[in-house]
């Protein structure tokens, strides 16, 4: 595993020392990739952690950074978790103090006992201080291990998962880089303009896509928009999509499915929530209500348990907002077949899960 710009427009990738990589699976609006390698030996895999991720916890980031520089091998830097949510609140994200340099992204940040807490995605760059007329020291961003696990999930391979045992010691940074430095190793990337090593922050750190104005409607890629769908158009393309619903006074809404070219037409809109195979349109006067939700869409995944209410006879846009609503409320799970919504509290292991339509504050 690694991030998703790391892999973007490479003719080959090669694990160094393990050979050519192949099947690269991308999840763009998480910033994260899959890349299939085939060793003579096999891997040791790093476990993530069920519990949940703590304010202030000591933290280990391991990767290669600057490695055309310095030494080639794999470096340790140690830090802390310094909020529990990444810019603009996305929960997505964790912000650590953990040192970051090109070269550092897609590796892991593990806790003090070597559990798998995320995957180093970001730092604030040079034309972010530009903008805000100062320069911030050290905010760096790592995407969740649960975010990581899902992608996983959905592309139907299992992780593991654990905790720490009631009398284990807590390891020392030394054992911690001799126990996890096995399972990381540096991405070379190659038929780019300009060749990444091991992987590049991006050039600036954001969280949520800037929208364009396309005539009447705004677009926001990678999100679906919340409401009711009164008209489905398949084996359209967004083009088409768009332009049946600029010709529809009907029409304050879209989704579009990119990956079966499906067109969603809505007369309302609620919120955005992300999912990874969908662009949403929505009407420019509707701007200002719109909700540009913490919410993450998964289709075919559930997490088991942590259910704590049922509504029956409902619809996506009833469990939506009746999850929104509730502080309570973590993530929820709707059941098409069963027009059944199910509110948790608690996140279970994820599992592949037909039918199944996640939502994930």
């Amino acid at each position: 595993m690694t991030n998703a710009h790391v892999v973007e427009g490479c003719e080959r990738i090669e694990v160094k020392g393990k050979g050519n990589a192949a099947d690269p699976r991308v999840d763009a609006n998480n910033d994260l990739a899959l890349v299939k390698v085939t060793p003579s030996e096999p891997f040791k895999p790093l476990v993530f952690r069920r519990a949940p991720t703590r304010l202030g916890e000591d933290i280990v980031a391991i990767g290669f950074p600057l490695a055309t520089l310095l030494a080639d091998s794999v470096k340790v830097t140690t830090g802390n978790v310094n909020a529990l949510a990444g810019l603009r609140n996305d929960t997505r994200y964790i912000q650590i103090s953990t040192p970051i340099q090109p070269g550092n992204s897609g590796g892991p940040v593990v806790d003090r006992d070597g559990f798998l807490l995320g995957i180093t995605t970001a730092t604030l760059s040079k034309q972010t201080a530009d903008v805000i007329g100062i320069t911030a020291q050290n905010v760096n961003f790592a995407i969740r291990a649960s975010v990581a696990d899902l992608f996983m999930q959905s592309q139907s391979i299992a992780g593991q998962s654990g905790d720490k045992g009631a009398d284990q010691p807590t390891i020392s940074t030394a054992d911690l880089a001799d126990k996890i430095a096995p399972s990381v190793f540096q991405l070379l990337c190659f038929g780019k303009a300009e060749a990444q090593v091991s992987t590049t922050a991006p050039e600036t750190a954001t969280s949520l896509p800037a929208p364009s104005v396309s005539s009447s409607l705004i677009d926001a890629r990678g999100y679906d928009a919340i409401g009711f769908d009164y008209r489905t158009v398949k084996d359209v393309t967004f083009a088409e999509c768009h332009e049946i619903c600029e010709g529809d006074s009907r029409c304050k809404a879209l989704t579009y499915n990119t990956k079966d070219g499906v067109c969603f037409l809505k007369d309302n809109v609620v919120a955005l929530i992300r999912n990874s195979n969908a662009v949403a349109s929505y009407a420019s006067t509707k701007a200002a209500e719109v909700i540009m939700s913490d919410f993450t869409s998964y289709s075919g995944v559930d997490l088991p348990g942590g259910d704590y209410k049922r509504l029956r006879g409902s619809n996506y846009l009833d469990c939506f907002t009746a999850c929104i609503g509730d502080r309570s409320c973590k993530a929820f799970s709707y059941i098409a077949r069963k027009s059944e919504c199910w509110l948790k509290d608690a996140l279970g292991k994820p599992r592949v899960a037909k039918g199944v339509e996640l939502g994930i504050k």
